[in-house]
């Protein structure tokens, strides 16, 4: 019978955590980790990210504060903005929630927050700075697979890992963390995407699956051994009439007929979502750990 694993209890645990270190600096230092989430337009689907990170910023103790801008604002006034956010000392971390409106260039925006405030770990030199093993700030979401596979102690060391998604958020720097020479890592990877011929054989060969294709229930029965560890990054909305709202939220896997067969699964949702989130507060503590501390 699977474990399932269960990120909504995990990341309670480490905002709990990070929530009684906090409070203890706050009576040192008289400074609480600051986060200013900035959001440009009205995406439905932004709108609930930022209220979620709001959220868990109250609930570890931090600082948060939203910027709110209209979809037509332009990228030289994004630009200023985040400027003004490098630059003062109680912000720690600066995420800009994506996508971007089209006459805004994700890449530049990226680019001009400070490395040190890049909570997402998206700039460049994090990004690099993973790459080649050096301290760097993780992207939010591998970040929290890996939690959760030290919280479960899964191995990896040896195993096959198949990697379903190429994004620079989720399936590229999952990739290289899960081979690098380390725990969790130490696997024989296998990126996957949407040109990738024959997946059901490449997935079958599969010890753990990470799927980050966006895609509804792309994972069948048949495309997992028995034992695997099924680890499920989609979020998909499908209709649903008995649902408040007519929709309800899956992932990338079918649950119901996959799960039989791993030794451990995340869930849609409460699986890697509250994860993702919470190694966004992980990723703010070290921040502010590194302006206190250098």
């Amino acid at each position: 019978m699977s474990i399932v694993l269960d990120g909504t209890k995990i990341a309670g645990e480490i905002r709990g955590s990070v929530r009684d270190e906090a409070k203890l600096l706050k009576q040192k230092t008289g400074i609480v980790p600051g986060l200013a989430v900035v959001l440009v337009g009205d995406d439905p689907a932004s709108e609930i990210y930022v209220g979620r990170k709001a959220k868990a910023c109250e609930e570890a103790g931090f600082a948060s504060r939203q910027y709110r801008l209209a979809a037509a604002t332009g990228e030289g006034e994004l630009l200023n903005l985040i400027d003004v956010l490098n630059k003062d000392s109680l912000i720690h971390g600066i995420l800009v929630q994506l996508p971007l409106p089209v006459h805004i260039s994700t890449k530049k925006v990226i680019a001009a927050i400070d490395p040190l405030k890049d909570v997402d770990g998206f700039h460049p030199t994090n990004v690099g700075r993973m790459v080649i093993g050096l301290p760097a700030y993780v992207p939010a979401t591998p970040l929290g697979i890996l939690r959760l596979i030290e919280h479960y102690q899964i191995p990896t060391e040896g195993k096959n890992v198949v990697v379903l998604g190429r994004s620079n958020i989720v399936g590229t720097p999952i990739s290289v963390l899960l081979s690098r020479k380390a725990y969790p890592g130490n696997a024989t990877v296998t990126l996957c995407h949407s040109k990738s011929a024959g997946l059901a054989e490449i997935t079958l060969r599969a010890d753990i699956i990470i799927a980050a294709l966006g895609a509804t229930h792309f994972i069948k029965a048949d495309m997992v051994k028995d034992g695997a560890v099924v680890i499920d990054v989609g979020m998909n909305q499908i209709p649903d009439s008995s649902a408040k709202k007519g929709t309800r939220l899956v992932g990338d896997v079918d649950f119901v007929h996959v799960s039989p067969k791993c030794s451990f699964i995340t869930p849609v949702p409460g699986g890697v979502g509250p994860m993702t989130v919470c190694a966004l507060m992980i990723n703010t503590w070290e921040a502010y750990n590194r302006s206190i501390y250098g």
